[in-house]
């Protein structure tokens, strides 16, 4: 398959609301899905993270976009273990919680077994009409999962569960590959077939891994490219995520990639390359010319 291009989210409000990217005439989500993948041929599904899609809106997203469109969806917030707000589970679950759905947040090790298996199930339905189309279940794991192992124990609860799926994992800890445990976990990803996600993102934060150019699955690679934004990296308070990701690539950054994704193509099948800065249409235009940039490289 070579290497795709997109974006971390084809409905990002900032974006839309820009006017810079999608005609007036799109002004429904079927006409967006459709004018994005006129234009790219791939796209990473981050509303998943924030809610448990549906199966007939991920039917949706397949009967919308070409056969050969691929989709890369965010793993839903709590099973990565972030704090998940009560009120974005659904309805019967919040009930079945009981007093926990009166707590401001939930974590994983919160869930009664039961009910962590409920929530399994409806996710594992609703990436099922995307089985043709998807390319990895993305599992972004927050700053506060640091390297132990009962964390890589998570990880490999999750790869059994979704047995069938491609997993790929980004960390956003600096313990994952600082020079005591990053041949242990590249070990780990390759015993388990995990995508190991390389970053682009601000150094020098206990929340920042660095670059690290390795493919741990023959069949996918995925290059993420966040900013380096310093400002924002960890700032409090921002109430959207194209506050925290706003940055423009410029060319000769882009540049700096093609030899290290060349790479990872010389050695898997597939490399996605998703660009989440999201500042209006700062990842549409950094896509574009990345784009352009490993298009003269092939000539």
């Amino acid at each position: 398959m070579g290497i795709l291009i997109g974006t971390a989210s084809w409905a990002d409000k900032s974006l839309v609301d820009s006017g810079l990217f999608y005609p007036k005439t799109a002004k429904t989500a079927e006409a967006r899905l459709k004018h994005y993948a006129e234009n790219f041929s791939m796209v990473e599904v981050d509303s998943s993270y924030y809610a448990l899609p549906a199966p007939n809106v991920t039917q949706l997203w397949a009967e919308r976009t070409p056969d050969s469109f691929v989709f890369d969806i965010k793993a839903f917030r709590i099973f990565t273990q972030h704090q998940t707000p009560p009120q974005v589970l659904p309805p019967d679950i919040r009930q079945a919680l009981g007093p926990l759905a009166e707590k401001k947040n939930v974590y994983y090790n919160d869930l009664p077994p039961e009910i962590a298996q409920e929530l399994w199930r409806r996710f594992l339905l609703a990436l099922e009409p995307l089985r043709n189309k998807l390319g990895a279940v993305l599992f972004q794991f927050p700053p506060w999962f640091f390297y132990r192992r009962s964390n890589l124990e998570h990880i490999a609860r999750c790869v059994q569960i979704l047995d069938g799926y491609q997993l790929a994992v980004e960390f956003r800890n600096e313990t994952w590959f600082n020079d005591k445990h990053r041949d242990e976990v590249l070990a780990f990803e390759r015993a388990h077939k995990i995508t190991h996600v390389v970053v682009d993102e601000p150094q020098g934060f206990s929340t920042s891994t660095p670059p690290v150019w390795e493919v741990t699955n023959p069949e996918l690679a995925i290059f993420r490219l966040h900013g380096r934004n310093t400002a924002t990296w960890n700032k409090k308070g921002l109430t959207a995520s194209s506050e925290r990701f706003d940055y423009d690539y410029a060319e000769e950054e882009l540049r700096e990639f093609l030899g290290p994704v060349q790479r990872l193509a010389s050695v898997a099948q597939s490399v996605h390359v998703v660009f989440n800065n999201n500042m209006k249409d700062q990842g549409i235009r950094g896509a574009k010319a990345f784009e352009a940039l490993v298009a003269g490289w092939r000539i």
